[in-house]
Formats: C-alpha cells, sequence, structure tokens
C-alpha cells in the first residue's frame, strides 16, 4: 500500500528518536579538569557514520566489485564557551602536548589517544545508543569569531577529532511493539 497513514503511525510506535536527547563525554588524558563539564558544554554532536571502500577486478571486460577496508570519517562536535574557558584550555592543552607550538616536540600515541562517547537518550531518558570512540584524539580546534554586532549570543568552537575505531556499547536501542 503506497500510503497508509495507521501502517506509518504502527511503525513509528515510539515516535521517533529525538536528536536533542544526547550527551556526550570526553576523557582528555593530558588535562582532564574540565571533563566534568564536557557533558554540559558539548551542545551539538552527531552519531558517527563509517564506509566500507571497495575495490574492482576486471575480468572478461566486466568489472567485479568487493567490499574493501573501513574507514571512519573525523567526528566534530560544537562546545558552548564559559568565561573560565576550560573546555578550551583543555583542547589547546592536549593539542600541544600531540605536537607543541614552539619546540615541534610529539607526545607518544599511548599518552594522548583517548576515548570518548555520544549516548542518545529516549524520551524517558533511558540510554537507546551508546557509541564509543576508541584511540581519538583533537585534530582542529575552530577559531571564536568576536563581533561588536553579535549580542544576544553566547561564544562557540568546534572541536574535531579523529579516532580508530568506534563500536555499540550497552543498548542497541530500546524494543518498541
Amino acid at each position: 500500500m503506497a500510503f497508509n497513514i495507521n501502517q506509518f503511525k504502527s511503525e513509528l510506535v515510539g515516535g521517533g528518536a529525538r536528536p536533542t536527547l544526547f550527551q556526550c563525554q570526553i576523557t582528555n588524558p593530558v588535562n582532564s579538569t574540565a571533563d566534568i563539564k564536557v557533558p554540559f558544554m558539548i551542545r551539538a554532536a552527531g552519531i558517527p557514520e563509517s564506509t566500507v571502500g571497495q575495490y574492482t577486478v576486471p575480468y572478461f571486460g566486466r568489472q567485479v566489485k568487493y567490499a574493501g577496508d573501513r574507514t571512519f570519517a573525523d567526528w566534530t562536535v560544537t562546545v558552548i564557551n564559559d568565561e573560565d574557558f576550560a573546555i578550551r584550555n583543555a583542547m589547546e592543552e592536549w593539542m600541544n602536548f600531540i605536537n607543541s607550538h614552539d619546540s615541534n616536540s610529539r607526545g607518544l600515541p599511548q599518552q594522548y589517544k583517548s576515548t570518548g562517547q555520544v549516548t542518545q537518550y529516549s524520551k524517558d531518558g533511558s540510554p537507546l545508543r551508546t557509541y564509543v570512540f576508541e584511540g581519538m584524539f583533537p585534530i582542529s580546534i575552530d577559531g571564536i569569531q568576536l563581533d561588536w554586532s553579535q549580542t544576544d549570543s553566547i561564544e562557540e568552537f568546534g572541536v574535531t577529532f579523529q579516532y580508530d575505531l568506534w563500536r555499540v556499547e550497552g543498548n542497541t536501542g530500546v524494543p518498541t511493539t
């Protein structure tokens, strides 16, 4: 049946997942003082994506396709900046440990790689899915635009992370009947 509102409603028993019901946690291995603020100050994030590549083998004029290796895209969060700059300072220290501004010295991967997670919640507050990022580290911190004409607003900045892999932990969705 092409259009049946009753069938649609019966399939959408939970009313759909809400994009505002999430929380992030990031463990900063270099400066953990702001870790407690992270769940409250990350305003936007995303459920991670991944891609399976492909390769082609030619055979008698045909292209036979095979699945290749999995790759993981960068993960970006948007952080609300408080006047203490706690999260920004911690992220800048983390990146400076990875590669310092002035001496070009580098930390070891086992010292700068860490974990993070994003949890999607149901409307009743129970966790639906938690994505855990392993081997995570920041690769860029966005600038903060200062502007006299920006009234009734608060500063924000983005942080982009690279990671080795993500996995789903705990619930993988709440079954609805």
